[in-house]
């Protein structure tokens, strides 16, 4: 009997190209590939490549270790679009045929002005931008004139800047909150991001009490059967977020790679208190995304793997015999990728470890994220769900 999982979101970690890359402007990109054909053959991810992730890799240097103790294989994204929360959503079950609205060309008008309305002041920007490009060239402005920064970027955000004291972050949060209440129907945007910065003109730097502001998922989640079956369901860094606190029993949020690994090896090691069982402990690492993938910090992006190859582990001695750990993605965001700065259509890596479950099995190449939730579903014992295909018994 398996009575936690956990289920670990290495946040923009992808395994190459999907088949369907070239339709999202991806054709090429490999994440994982290419952060090891960059740093060269000294690099290395030992601890990852005892789970099997050389196997995943084609561009990989090192050899692969004698004895895999985990299980292996990658997994396509079945739902239209690359961000943070159709991955998410994917992974516990729920695949997304509609994509969410995107702006490539930058908010209506119309739109923009019944927000101004709503919060009672003017807004700057409006814009498709990268987020610290877009407070330097209006921080200064802002903070003249009060008015909350707006841009977008090719995900399905509607994002928020505004200076944390100047401004003031409450006050920033609650025009988020309005803004999400306004996003419905045709505009429902999968995110709604308060991005506050601190500092003086020529050096502001974005704060680390973002906070997101989701839709509701547009279905039943694996995280929903947990809490429905008397389980508790951990959410370990923007896992809350992006459910909308929907199916989560209990919230430990954080501001980077390093707080998340730390709260989920207290998590696992019984150090916070969980509920009752079965268990599923959901992790996200936000800063292979966030700080290295959209700003193409190569090295940084390589040092964090290595980081987390590390901290490995430490969170596998803690493990009991009852628990399995699965490490996954949500997408790609590949940091040499030249033709932009989003986020990579990617294979998702599945890297799972057991006491009890089977080691060296090869999962192959999954048509669905789902399969994840799926066979987490199976583990638990419930009935199954409408989307995916567990693998459960590859690993029996």
């Amino acid at each position: 009997m398996i009575n936690r999982v956990i289920l670990m979101v290495l946040d923009s970690v992808g395994a190459g190209a999907s088949a369907d890359a070239a339709k999202y402007g991806d054709a090429g990109a490999d994440t994982l590939g290419h952060i090891f054909q960059s740093m060269g053959d000294h690099y290395a991810l030992p601890n990852l490549a005892n789970l099997g992730l050389y196997n995943l890799i084609s561009l990989v240097h090192p050899p692969n270790p004698e004895r895999i103790v985990g299980s292996f294989g990658k997994a396509a994204c079945a739902s239209s679009g690359k961000d943070t929360t159709t991955g998410h959503w994917e992974l516990a079950g729920l695949i997304i045929k509609k994509p969410f609205p995107t702006y490539p060309n930058a908010f209506p008008k119309a739109l923009i002005e019944e927000f101004e309305r709503k919060i009672g002041t003017k807004t700057l920007g409006n814009v498709v931008a990268s987020g610290t490009e877009i407070i330097k060239e209006l921080g200064e402005e802002h903070v003249k004139t009060g008015y909350p920064i707006i841009y977008t970027s090719a995900d399905s955000v509607f994002q928020i800047a505004a200076h944390e004291t100047r401004f003031g972050l409450e006050k920033l949060y609650n025009i988020c909150k309005i803004a999400r209440e306004m996003l419905a129907g045709e505009n429902a945007v999968a995110r709604v991001i308060a991005r506050p910065f601190i500092g003086e003109p020529g050096s502001f730097t974005r704060t680390e009490n973002r906070r997101d502001y989701s839709v509701d998922p547009t279905g039943k989640t694996v995280l929903d059967l947990v809490k429905e079956n008397g389980g508790s369901v951990v959410a370990v860094g923007k896992i809350n977020d992006i459910f909308n606190g929907r199916g989560i029993t209990e919230v430990l949020p954080t501001h980077s790679n390093n707080t998340g690994m730390v709260l989920t090896w207290d998590a696992v090691s019984n150090k916070v208190p969980l509920g009752s069982e079965p268990c599923l402990i959901f992790s996200n690492l936000i800063d292979f995304d966030m700080l290295w993938g959209h700003r193409r910090d190569v090295k940084a992006y390589a040092r964090g793997l290595q980081e987390f190859d590390k901290f490995l582990p430490s969170l596998m001695a803690v493990l009991r015999d009852e628990d399995i750990l699965i490490i996954t993605a949500d997408h790609g965001c590949d940091p040499t990728y030249t033709y932009h700065t989003d986020h990579t259509r990617e294979y998702v890596p599945i890297l799972v470890y057991g006491k009890k479950i089977k080691a060296g099995a090869d999962l192959g190449v999954r048509k669905t994220m789902a399969d994840v939730a799926q066979t987490i579903a199976d583990f638990f014992g419930f009935k199954p769900m409408e989307n995916g295909t567990s693998f459960k018994k590859l690993l029996a």
